[in-house]
């Protein structure tokens, strides 16, 4: 980064400190804490959109259709979020590229799985292999994101269909007298009050989301884990900036950014259940 770095071993003080944290790596992991707000900004929408499809599902006049919806939403809390953080993208991947061999390479005959091996083409692997560093990080975060917003949804689906029952049977009930049709009730009347209700367990899902964001790591995606994990450790004389264990110093770092993060959305949540509360037959509302 500076013109002084380019014999580290001979620096002291300050300016070895402003060569040490001025690495690439440690670009990288500041480039990390990027990659978790990403993260939780998209897999919120995401887990959302999951969530609403369950609880949408769980209550559908349709038997199937409800049997599938309550179904997704069991089948994530009875089972540890650890084994589908580690199924889903690797379930993902080798779907992807099956369908991809099956498309490309319809003259190959041999079986895909051979024993414990996966085998397709490579004109299906995914990313291909001439792919760049950052097509590789992108496919592997996007399975990421797709495993936090299938985990996530289905908790939120349970938030949701919780909160939808709680809405008062009279508010529906006048909404049939006025001779609204199911989706307008659903639309005008349900969708509406509910989120005074869902609040609450959606804020806890919030925060819990953004202290599973070090999962990343166990994905295989570098994450602020990682760097923290990787820079903090010993580093002998072999290397360019040799220090004793500082991994302390570097999950410390970490423990602020959380803090600051969870504050920050707690803050912001707050103001939200009380905007939403007005007008509402609830125990804030009558506050407001």
């Amino acid at each position: 980064m500076f013109s002084y770095c380019v014999e580290p071993k001979s620096l002291e003080g300050l300016m070895w400190l402003s060569c040490y944290i001025t690495t690439p790596k440690h670009m990288s992991f500041y480039t990390s804490f990027l990659v978790v707000l990403i993260l939780i900004s998209l897999a919120a929408p995401l887990a959302m959109a999951f969530g609403f499809a369950g609880a949408i599902a769980s209550r559908s006049t349709i038997r199937s259709l409800r049997y599938i919806g309550k179904g997704y939403l069991a089948m994530i809390r009875g089972i540890p979020d650890i084994v589908f953080f580690l199924f889903i993208p690797i379930a993902l991947d080798q779907a992807f590229e099956y369908l991809r061999h099956k498309a490309l390479c319809p003259e190959v005959t041999e079986a895909i799985r051979q024993g414990n091996d996966f085998v397709v083409c490579s004109a299906a692997k995914l990313p291909l292999s001439s792919a760049s560093e950052w097509v590789h990080d992108i496919y592997g975060f996007s399975l990421a994101l797709l495993a936090f917003g299938f985990v996530f949804g289905a908790f939120t689906g349970n938030v949701l269909f919780g909160a939808m029952a709680a809405v008062p049977r009279s508010q529906l009930e006048t909404g049939e007298a006025y001779g609204f049709s199911p989706s307008k009730i659903f639309r005008r009347i349900l969708l509406p009050q509910m989120w005074i209700y869902a609040l609450p367990g959606l804020s806890n899902l919030w925060m819990i989301l953004i202290k599973a964001t070090p999962l990343l790591f166990l994905l295989g995606v570098e994450d602020i884990v990682y760097w923290a994990r990787e820079l903090g450790g010993i580093k002998t004389g072999v290397y360019d900036y040799p220090h004793p264990d500082w991994r302390a110093w570097y999950f410390a770092v970490l423990l602020v950014f959380y803090l600051a993060l969870t504050y920050l959305s707690q803050s912001v949540l707050d103001k939200i259940s009380s905007r939403l509360s007005i007008g509402q037959d609830t125990m804030a509302g009558r506050a407001n």
